[in-house]
């Protein structure tokens, strides 16, 4: 087979000057040759044998202006000096991979990383015409048809599909950043959109404000959509509402919920809750005559019991006295009873207990309906979460937005962990691989300083399937404006980076960290990116390189108000705004 990619003095750039590990120093030889690069472009430089040619990406390109002093022979004679102008051009590029034209018994194979380091003096040469269009088609044609996941056309070459590997994407988890209307959503909804023309599609989508509802509402949907009741909810039958019942919490997130860690008595809140609790948990297995479970169940097994008998037991032990002590009082003939152990030392605890309970923005935890009491309910709910078949879609739109900022960390974190521990503890012929896509990551997944008890709970969920879930056929997807808040240990554990514009230096300094000594120069054009415009780079495409997503067919709810139109042609709508107030107070949509 003759080789893919050809080259002649008409892509000829020049010598190479100077190498480090990473990046090569290239010595223009003809300066029309400049004014036809780029940063971004891509070069070639001559390997160690015809078949080889090591790849680049331009990074700097620079044209130096100097002075020279000419020596005309009668100088002596002559006071005058004449000058003239002097260029030299230099092309910096950083090393990407090698493009063998043939490769053992293989023809036209390009790998990632240099088996080595390029020669000074070797010639390199511009990537550019057909063998740009033939250079980006060969990227896509060593993965299998299965596996390709296309996004959208190469900036460089735009008749050439962004194609990646979506099982190296999801399975080695990744993150979509950009600043606020940089295309982010698009973006999700892009990826989304393309799994689910799959058979069994296995992602969940934690949607914190609602905005991809869309995609499962519309006529031509492709989602499931569910919602975590809100206020207005609460008792309805609606399929789309979901509950999570207090009894699903662990120990430690029921107690970032309740517990204050200030209170001097809270030792004693902990212990005598978590006393309890498992107390209660072994009574109901009881009832319902699970003696296997019974033998082996812990205080953070997911067992249903009852929240009331629980504040009961509790406030029993705060208004105890010790059983046949007293004392005499200080008026004579006057006796009263010793106080117990545990005497006015629950009270604080029962009353923030007993106030979450009443207050209905929790009522998706702490009043949830019947049947979400059964011992059966869990398994039916992680089937409907974890099922794609025929009848039911395999991705899920989650809605958090009505989910009290307060506890919203500690909320979203009981829902990963339950599907976690699913894929954790089921068989593994029987796993279906699942992606959790972090929406407004910075919301729930904050960095490690700033995490208070709430928002540990979460951290400490996610940051163990970033490092572990890969085993056990569970990834994320992480979405965010503020890379800068987010866990750093999250984010550096995924291998895929979906970069679209970002402004803030801060951000820009947090992705350079992440990204491969090699790649950190690509972050300087990530203010200049244009909407729905991304670096991609990872393990799931050969070449780091800037690509324009195609737009998704159905598009989440999060465009951009056009603010100066608007004014200038929308009226404020007078009964729109009542009806809001009377929304607010019920808090429910109509």
């Amino acid at each position: 087979m003759p080789a893919e990619l050809s080259f002649d003095d008409n892509n000829a750039l020049g010598t190479i000057a100077a190498v480090d590990t990473s990046r090569v120093l290239i010595n223009i030889d003809d300066s029309d040759t400049l004014t036809r690069i780029a940063v971004g472009n891509l070069i070639a430089i001559r390997g160690q044998t015809s078949h080889e040619y090591l790849i680049g990406t331009v990074e700097k390109v620079t044209r130096t202006i100097s002075e020279e002093v000419s020596m005309p022979e009668d100088i002596l004679q002559d006071d005058s000096i004449e000058t003239t102008l002097s260029h030299k051009d230099l092309l910096r590029a950083v090393l990407i991979g090698t493009y063998y034209t043939v490769f053992g018994d293989r023809s036209n194979y390009f790998k990632r990383g240099a088996d080595h380091f390029p020669k000074v003096d070797k010639p390199c040469f511009h990537i550019e015409g057909d063998n740009l269009q033939k250079f980006m088609n060969l990227l896509s044609e060593e993965m299998e048809d299965d596996a390709k996941l296309k996004l959208g056309q190469y900036s460089l070459g735009q008749d050439a599909s962004a194609i990646a590997s979506g099982d190296k994407f999801f399975q080695r988890h990744a993150t979509i950043l950009g600043s606020t209307g940089s295309g982010k959503s698009w973006a999700v909804a892009l990826l989304l959109e393309r799994a689910a023309k799959l058979a069994h599609p296995n992602l969940i989508v934690l949607d914190m404000h609602g905005e991809y509802a869309p995609l499962a509402n519309d006529p031509n949907g492709y989602a499931k959509y569910m919602k975590v009741a809100g206020p207005g909810e609460l008792g309805s039958n609606n399929d789309e509402n979901l509950y999570l019942p207090f009894w699903l919490l662990n120990r430690e997130e029921m107690l970032a919920i309740l517990l204050d860690r200030s209170d001097q008595n809270a030792p004693n809140q902990s212990s005598r809750f978590s006393y309890h609790v498992q107390t209660l948990k072994q009574e109901s297995l009881g009832r319902f005559d699970k003696q296997e479970v019974l033998e082996t169940f812990t205080v953070d097994s997911p067992i249903p019991y009852s929240l009331q008998e629980l504040v009961s037991r509790l406030k029993t032990d705060d208004d105890k006295v010790a059983d046949g002590e007293y004392k005499t009082g200080e008026k004579k003939g006057q006796t009263k009873y010793a106080n117990g152990p545990w005497s006015g030392k629950l009270t604080r605890f029962v009353a923030r207990l007993e106030t979450k309970i009443s207050d209905r923005r929790y009522g998706f935890m702490f009043s949830p309906p019947d049947q979400s009491n059964e011992y059966d309910w869990l398994a039916r709910l992680m089937q409907t979460l974890l099922g794609s078949d025929d009848e039911q879609q395999g991705i899920k739109i989650i809605d958090f937005s009505e989910v009290p900022s307060d506890v919203l960390p500690v909320v979203v974190a009981v829902f990963s962990r339950l599907l976690y521990d699913v894929q954790f503890w089921m068989n593994p012929e029987e796993r279906t691989p699942i992606t959790l896509v972090c929406d407004e990551a910075h919301l729930y997944l904050p960095v490690a300083e700033n995490t208070d008890a709430v928002e540990r709970q979460a951290v400490n969920a996610f940051e163990r399937i970033a490092k572990e879930g890969r085993k056990y056929g569970a990834s994320l997807l992480v979405v965010s404006q503020r890379p800068s808040d987010v866990s750093r240990t999250i984010l550096s554990q995924c291998n895929n980076f979906l970069i679209l514009r970002l402004t803030n230096d801060r951000d820009q300094s947090v992705v350079r960290r992440l990204l491969p000594e090699g790649m950190a120069g690509m972050v300087e054009i990530m203010p200049l990116l244009d909407t729905g415009e991304a670096l991609l780079i990872g393990d799931s495409i050969l070449l780091p390189t800037r690509i324009r997503l195609d737009k998704p067919d159905l598009k989440p709810a999060s465009a951009t108000r056009n603010f100066w139109t608007d004014w200038a042609n929308c009226q404020p709508s007078q009964d729109g705004i009542a009806k809001a107030i009377e929304t607010l107070r019920k808090q429910s949509r109509e």
